[in-house]
């Protein structure tokens, strides 16, 4: 069992969409890195054990689980282990918290989404395939405020939308677009900064 976990990471030229990979310690593929993973056990469901391995790996617990895909190639390794695979989303806020409480494992560092290092047995195809379909997902739900707090500015959305599908949004057409929606519930509450205040947002968690 493996897992795509991504989350928004701070970085020189904005927010990056990020995903965290495990240096292996046995072979094959000794010291190589790879998704997060193990084994599942034999009293426990899929889901419970997607979210066993992923605290276990990398000490993150997700905002946001689904399966992705069962992968069992006949080259994928050495036995052909057929691996069911989770795609997770982490809120940006919790990630440095969850991994300072629970002691961050040594192994487990932090990459772009779009440029990651060769991976063991088929993960680079795996991780390719995540990231299609959280793109593909963000174009026909509202997905992507699960990699935000709670509460939001429209702005804070939109730079996510952009991160993850890498490229520029037109502030106007955006805002008219979730504006026209029920999927977002404004609050009372506003940002303030070096602009105007912006009004604070939640997701409307019964649509």
């Amino acid at each position: 069992m493996s897992a795509v976990i991504f989350s928004l990471r701070s970085a020189p030229e904005g927010d990056r969409l990020m995903l965290p990979l495990v240096r292996r310690t046995r072979d094959p593929h000794l010291g190589v890195w790879a998704l997060p993973g193990g084994w599942l056990d034999p009293d426990e469901d899929l889901d419970s054990a997607a979210s066993r391995t992923l605290a276990e790996t990398t000490a993150l617990m997700p905002s946001y689980l689904e399966q992705l895909y069962t992968f069992g190639a006949v080259d994928r390794s050495p036995t052909r282990v057929v691996s069911i695979v989770y795609w997770a989303l982490l809120r940006s806020d919790l990630v440095d918290a969850q991994r300072s409480s629970a002691g961050a494992p040594e192994n487990v560092e932090w990459f772009d989404a779009d440029d990651l290092p060769p991976l063991a047995f088929d993960h680079n195809h795996i991780a390719d395939y995540a990231l299609d379909r959280l793109r593909n997902k963000v174009g026909y739900s509202r997905i992507a405020a699960g990699l935000l707090p709670d509460e939001f500015t429209l702005t804070e959305l939109r730079e996510v939308y952009e991160a993850v599908l890498g490229r520029r949004l037109d502030p106007s057409n955006f805002r008219r677009l979730l504006e026209g929606t029920d999927e977002l519930v404004p609050t009372e509450r506003f940002r303030t900064g070096k602009h105007r205040p912006a009004r604070l947002y939640r997701r409307n968690r019964d649509t």
